[in-house]
């Protein structure tokens, strides 16, 4: 007889990433996993490097240069940031901490899949409430709070769908929970939204004991192969925090190539505005081809193709030319794929390969 796990363990499906390769591919067109368009920056790789020459020492396990570096470039208070092995590190241990049996979990019905998985592993009941366009619905939010609610998690912009919610409404959100309700907004995709109205957390934060706001170096700071990411929090939350992480999360060749990523001039500027231009250029051939696209304030767009059967045939299209997508099967979107936007390259090519694919599909059905 073997050792067994809870039983709610083995319910938990495995959170599935973007692929890198296809067999028999050389050159892959890798638009799966919402990386930043132009790499890592020159400084971060450098830093990344010179840290080689001390890697038999432990870091600094409460990465203090590095909260610094955060709390300048975001002119946040360093004693309320905690970093993490990617902001995924932080989110379970926000479920551990505030989470476990007898609580529930709210999350928005597309929502990232991560909070499921934390929430469903720490003990929490998950609910998961219904959207309204593939954008999160606050009135349903807070009607599917009960005493047992614990957490609510909401992805701002949203992975998949890169919906939005302006700073009222979350601020809504947050005036309609009861105060012992713990609002986590993963704001991982900030650096890419220009809207005035946009607010990614450290305001609501800054007012109330009940708010976290997570980011990550993973997506416009080119950082998803090292794994780093950081919260900003109340101070009581804070404490908690740094009693259960672990105690050298974030190693010290990480913690360099962050403080000089966040050092890099100009790098977020230059990938915002080349998000900014070529997500809408993609959007439109892909518009133009007949695809419905979703609007997004992320890194990427959500391709809906109407029906699985199309999704799944423009999918194995680009695998064809080399080209890899997300599909959406396991987000209950499986008529759509999520497409990074990449280089200028990747969009014209993944543009113009969608669009050989819509014209083909429309000679077959006439």
């Amino acid at each position: 007889m073997s050792p067994s796990p809870r039983p709610e363990i083995l319910q938990i499906s495995p959170y599935i990433g973007g692929e890198s390769a296809l067999a028999g591919v050389n050159r892959v067109v890798k638009l799966s996993s919402n990386e930043g368009a132009f790499g890592t920056p020159p400084g971060a790789r450098a830093a990344y490097l010179a840290a080689a020459e001390d890697l038999h020492r432990y870091p600094d396990g409460g990465a203090t240069a590095l909260r610094r570096a955060i709390g300048r470039r975001f002119g946040l208070d360093p004693g309320r940031i905690v970093c993490g092995a990617g902001s995924d590190d932080l989110i379970y241990l926000l479920c551990l901490a505030y989470g476990g049996p007898g609580t529930e979990l709210i999350m928005t019905a597309h929502g990232f899949s991560v909070y499921a998985i934390a929430g469903a592993f720490a003990g929490s009941r998950v609910i998961k409430t219904p959207e309204r366009d593939l954008t999160a619905d606050v009135d349903a939010m807070l009607a599917a709070v009960s005493p047992a609610t614990r957490l609510v998690f909401l992805a701002n912009p949203n992975n998949p769908t890169g919906s939005l919610l302006p700073a009222a409404e979350i601020a809504r959100l947050r005036a309609g929970l009861p105060e012992e309700v713990l609002l986590v907004l993963d704001a991982a995709y900030a650096e890419y939204v220009d809207r005035a109205d946009y607010e990614a957390g450290a305001a609501l934060v800054d007012a109330a004991a009940n708010t976290v706001m997570t980011r990550t170096f993973s997506k416009i700071f080119g950082l998803g192969g090292l794994r780093l990411g950081w919260c900003y929090a109340p101070p009581a939350v804070v404490d908690v925090l740094n009693r259960v992480r672990m105690p050298f999360n974030v190693n010290a060749a990480v913690q360099a190539a962050g403080i000089a990523a966040l050092a890099e001039p100009g790098w977020v500027e230059q990938g915002r505005a080349h998000n900014t231009a070529y997500r809408a250029k993609l959007a439109a051939v892909l518009t133009e081809a007949g695809i419905r696209v979703w609007p997004s304030e992320g890194n990427f767009v959500l391709a809906d193709f109407a029906t699985e059967t199309r999704a799944v045939a423009a999918d194995g299209f680009l695998r064809g030319r080399g080209v890899i997508v997300r599909g959406m099967k396991s987000y209950a979107l499986p008529h759509c794929l999520r497409i990074t936007v990449g280089t200028a390259e990747e969009v014209a090519i993944v543009g113009e390969a969608l669009a050989a694919f819509m014209a083909g599909d429309r000679a077959d059905h006439g």
